[in-house]
């Protein structure tokens, strides 16, 4: 049988370019309204908030800078999302989040989670910086 664990590091680094990259798309789609999104056409200054933490944070995910902290803050980002854009949106709670369009919420804050706990993976610049300034890159590195 073909063991796929010798992959796992390069497949972090993938996982968090990709979250970083699709946290970055809904980051550009807020503040600069690009592509056209009806729901974001008039957005109050609190999901204008979470468009510059998207923007920002999802491009430093994207390349691995401040891996960590970025995914944290995000993490918490998503899932006040979820509560207060989702769960709380038409006033009475609406729990499944299948219902109340919920889902990405979830998967983005516990998918950030992990990256928060995880780390950025060896393809990252917090890994240069780290083979740079001589750290050790095992699995305490970082922490």
């Amino acid at each position: 049988m073909i063991s796929l664990s010798r992959f796992q590091p390069a497949l972090l680094s993938l996982f968090r370019f990709i979250t970083g990259l699709l946290l970055l798309q809904y980051g550009i789609a807020k503040i600069f309204k690009f592509p056209v999104v009806p729901y974001f056409a008039d957005i109050p200054p609190l999901i204008w908030t979470a468009g510059a933490l998207e923007l920002v944070l999802g491009a430093a995910l994207m390349i691995g800078l401040f891996t960590r902290i970025s995914a944290f803050v995000l993490s918490g980002e998503m899932a006040f999302a979820y509560f207060m854009g989702h769960m709380f949106k038409s006033g009475s709670p609406v729990f499944l989040p299948l219902l109340n369009g919920g889902t990405a919420a979830i998967l983005f804050c516990f998918a950030c989670l992990y990256l928060s706990a995880a780390g950025g993976g060896p393809i990252s610049v917090d890994a240069l910086v780290r083979k740079e300034s001589g750290e050790p890159s095992g699995a305490l590195a970082g922490r």
